[in-house]
């Protein structure tokens, strides 16, 4: 028997925003959309940088979740967008406590892909009493060895005309160091070089995203909004070991293995090698672990968004009211 794949929920809009002035020069735009006596689920967008989209409110059953999303300092309709000040792992942990603080949730479910997966596991391994459960995809653990294979050589050698595109704005005598190289574009003078550098960043990763190519991926990575976000604060963090001490999310992954975890990952995941789920799921090996076998690092794919859509049809079975 043929099994149905799981769907979106069909598009819904917030009830309520929220603008949160967090620590200055920061503010946060907050939505919250479905049940608001629901069962409270807070995504977290990747990048980091790359803000929310509409699709995201539509992996959890709007009758039941009371669902909330905010765009992450610099991204999306945060302001100031694309802002480098004050922007850290241990900011953006603290700024998730304000949102929950703010709109009165005692514990929720944490919902994260990508780069939202690496902050869905230091918020919880920090404030491991306010988490129910965790819904993980596109495992990227942040190790330096996961920033090479991506940026500096391993990637490359799978999608090769797209990876001469990402070297262009880069002088060749500094692309032993592309993210170094790319960081003194997008935080220097000259606004043309860093708008060239930002899209190009930014359509590496759009491009090689998916395990089918997409059509509109050149508009949506290559518009100037989302490409300087993405750029500027995904290079910042990596030049920074995004904030974290060496094999941090491992090391600290027992200090949530009591927390119903499901991680789902694209075997075809170029952006973050699928190692990066199966080295979790070894710390972590009370955890669901569902390796998408037609499927890349896009959450837009039909086999995880059946599988994403499903575990929290499940966790609201066991956690709703």
């Amino acid at each position: 028997m043929v099994k149905t794949l799981q769907q979106y929920y069909p598009p819904i809009e917030p009830y309520k925003t929220h603008t949160l002035v967090v620590e200055a020069p920061h503010q946060l735009y907050i939505e919250e959309c479905g049940n608001p006596d629901g069962l409270p689920v807070l995504f977290l967008h990747g990048g980091p940088g790359a803000g929310c989209a509409p699709f995201h409110r539509r992996f959890y059953d709007p009758a039941i979740y009371r669902i909330v999303l905010f765009d992450q300092r610099g991204a999306g309709r945060s302001t100031p967008h694309a802002e480098l000040e004050g922007n850290t792992s241990q900011a953006l942990v603290a700024d998730i406590e304000a949102i929950r603080e703010h709109l009165g949730i005692e514990n929720w479910l944490v919902f994260g892909g990508s780069w939202g997966s690496t902050l869905a596991l230091l918020y919880a391994q920090t404030h491991t009493d306010r988490v129910l459960a965790l819904v993980l995809r596109g495992i990227f653990l942040c190790r330096p060895e996961d920033i090479s294979w991506f940026y500096q050589h391993g990637a490359s050698r799978i999608f090769p005309e797209y990876w001469e595109q990402y070297l262009a704005p880069i002088e060749e005598d500094q692309r032993h160091d592309m993210v170094s190289a790319y960081y003194r574009l997008l935080t220097g003078e000259d606004e043309g070089k860093r708008l060239e550098a930002a899209r190009a960043w930014s359509l590496w990763e759009g491009r090689t995203i998916s395990l089918l190519p997409c059509a509109q991926t050149d508009d949506s990575f290559g518009n100037a909004h989302f490409a300087l976000s993405m750029a500027r604060i995904e290079c910042h963090y990596f030049m920074n070991d995004s904030f974290l001490e060496p094999n941090q999310l491992l090391r600290d992954a027992h200090k949530i293995a009591h927390i119903p975890t499901v991680i789902v990952h694209g075997r075809y995941d170029v952006v973050c090698a699928v190692d990066n789920a199966f080295a979790l799921h070894a710390a972590m090996p009370h955890a669901d672990l569902q390796i998408i076998a037609n499927a890349g690092h896009a959450a837009s794919e039909e086999g995880i968004v059946d599988a994403l859509v499903s575990a929290t049809r499940e966790l609201a079975r066991r956690f709703a009211k």
